[in-house]
């Protein structure tokens, strides 16, 4: 039934292929301990002490325990389905908790580092150099996902209003408003993608004119954050977290945020007003008799 599992996930819930590939992990390393168990043992006739003796033997492998939790959702999603398409008559994964993790906050990048890349970096003024610099900005001035950003396309680009629309996880359309600044880029990036050879209408593609791909974006990332910021991280996710954080820091409400973010719930977006320390120093300082 894990085949029959993933098609539901990505056709009928819509998750993304990344998602998709994750859970069918979990399912088949699951999988696979059974059948150390016994060979002839499947995940439909596994009961709770099963599943909970997998789990255990996650921790004393020391898997990371945020790694652990995905697997343990893996489960109840799958046994969850598994009960509704009535394949078994008894769901074992509605005891299994959660581990508890440490909430790391968000990496960013300091708003003077991101002043000095965009404003003081040279990127060289040829298709490559052009393109990576649109990468950077389109990252940091939209807050968009990587996996948002490699399948944009030319006419996404709204250039009277100035905006961008995206296709978020589970298909889920937002339009993001674009800088005067990041329209003029498109558009000069534009005529130089002109003399790239291709038929397809991707916006950012590679050299030979083919699609972006993420190990591509991941590298060009890294190189530019890597000439401004000792941040640890350095991924197309952190502008990501780096742009929610300076909006937040600027005043923007929280709930604008969560919109723009592509978020579907408003606690996935406060984690970023931990961020702001600085910020609310500032107000408790301007605002507190005894400050």
């Amino acid at each position: 039934m894990i085949k029959p599992f993933l098609k539901y996930l990505l056709q009928e819930k819509r998750y993304s292929t990344h998602t998709v590939q994750a859970y069918e992990t979990d399912l088949l390393q699951f999988q696979d301990y059974l059948e150390c168990i016994d060979i002839e043992l499947t995940p439909e006739e596994a009961n709770h002490k099963m599943l909970r003796a997998w789990v255990v033997s996650l921790i004393e492998a020391d898997i990371n325990p945020r790694s652990v939790n995905r697997k343990i959702a893996s489960l109840r999603s799958y046994y969850k389905f598994l009960l509704k398409r009535e394949a078994i008559s008894e769901n074992p994964a509605t005891k299994l908790r959660p581990l508890k993790t440490a909430k790391a906050l968000p990496e960013f990048v300091l708003k003077d580092e991101m002043d000095n890349l965009l404003d003081r970096v040279e990127f060289s003024n040829d298709f490559e150099g052009t393109r990576d610099k649109l990468i950077v900005e389109l990252l940091y001035g939209t807050g968009m996902r990587l996996s948002e950003l490699i399948h944009l396309k030319d006419q996404d680009v709204d250039h009277f209003n100035q905006s961008i629309k995206v296709l978020g996880k589970r298909n889920k359309e937002r339009i993001i408003p674009l800088t005067l600044d990041n329209i003029r880029l498109i558009e000069a990036y534009g005529k130089i993608k002109e003399q790239v050879t291709t038929r397809e209408d991707w916006l950012l593609t590679t050299d030979k004119g083919k699609k972006c791909y993420p190990m591509m974006v991941y590298r060009i990332v890294q190189k530019y954050l890597g000439y401004i910021s000792k941040v640890y991280k350095k991924s197309p996710h952190v502008l990501r977290h780096t742009y929610a954080t300076h909006l937040l820091n600027n005043g923007a409400d929280l709930n604008a945020v969560k919109d723009l973010l592509g978020h579907s719930s408003l606690a996935a977006t406060q984690v970023y007003t931990h961020n702001s320390l600085d910020k609310l120093k500032s107000v408790f300082d301007q605002a507190h008799p005894k400050a």
